[in-house]
């Protein structure tokens, strides 16, 4: 039965889980690897069960504990050509480690078949991940992009799962105290997914069949979790939740729940 733990989720560290106990996928790395294993006992997840790591870019919030996972455990990592090189090198990975770029068709990894869509953000190259589990459902994670471009929109369309994007609300970024060029950069094209933006892209999921969605990687400076759940709800009027869909704000660190889907 699939599962998604979103294991950690904010501005400051990102790593989710799919899969079972026995084996799955990690995407992004993004805590220590000491807070990555904690995370994973906590939810009763061997660190064996993680067989491959799909890197979504190369910012530190996503590959922070990257060099260490990949010296302690030798597991293979899965990016696209540009982020790969750079991971190299600025020394985020281990020596010895196995990177594999990710072709233009789907490959399989812990009986999951994973496919990447580009994503539009403020670095080399970044995606999101496309995901068909053994159980023969759809999932997808998508954060870190300025706007929902066709290849993205595509990519989610037909997911049972998504876990999206819900990085700031819009009135507290524009007044509160980050400086403007930070302000510019998060709001930009490249930037990150706003409440309102995000709430358009869920209502049209739901009108093309996805169920169940988490908002992830909320600002902690700009968001907070009940503004976002808020904000995603008050555009999903003629719709009604726990019938015709589920939504979750995925926690800044995991307290031991999966969602299956």
């Amino acid at each position: 039965m699939a599962r998604i733990y979103p294991l950690f989720s904010s501005s400051k560290g990102n790593s989710t889980f799919i899969g079972t106990e026995q084996g799955g996928i990690l995407i992004d790395c993004g805590v220590s690897f000491k807070r990555l294993t904690a995370a994973l006992e906590v939810n009763d997840l061997p660190l064996s069960a993680v067989k491959s790591v799909f890197i979504t870019h190369e910012h530190s919030d996503h590959v922070a504990g990257l060099k260490m996972l990949t010296k302690k455990t030798g597991v293979t990592v899965y990016g696209q050509k540009r982020t790969l090189q750079r991971l190299c090198d600025t020394d985020k990975l281990s020596p010895e480690s196995r990177i594999v770029e990710m072709p233009d068709k789907p490959i399989l990894s812990a009986d999951c078949e994973v496919s990447c869509f580009n994503t539009p953000h403020d670095t080399i190259q970044s995606c999101g991940y496309r995901i068909h589990t053994p159980d023969d459902k759809y999932c997808a994670v998508c954060t870190d992009l300025g706007h929902v471009t066709e290849e993205v929109d595509s990519a989610l369309t037909g997911c049972r799962l998504v876990l999206i994007e819900s990085n700031y609300d819009d009135y507290m970024l524009r007044t509160g105290n980050y400086p403007l060029y930070l302000k510019e950069r998060i709001l930009s094209q490249n930037g990150h997914l706003s409440n309102d933006d995000c709430a358009v892209q869920v209502k049209k999921l739901i009108e093309r069949g996805t169920t169940h969605f988490i908002l992830g990687h909320l600002s902690q400076d700009n968001n907070r979790p009940q503004i976002a759940d808020r904000t995603v709800q008050g555009n999903l009027a003629e719709f009604t939740r726990g019938k015709d869909y589920l939504l979750g704000v995925a926690p800044v660190e995991t307290r031991g729940a999966a969602v299956i889907f």
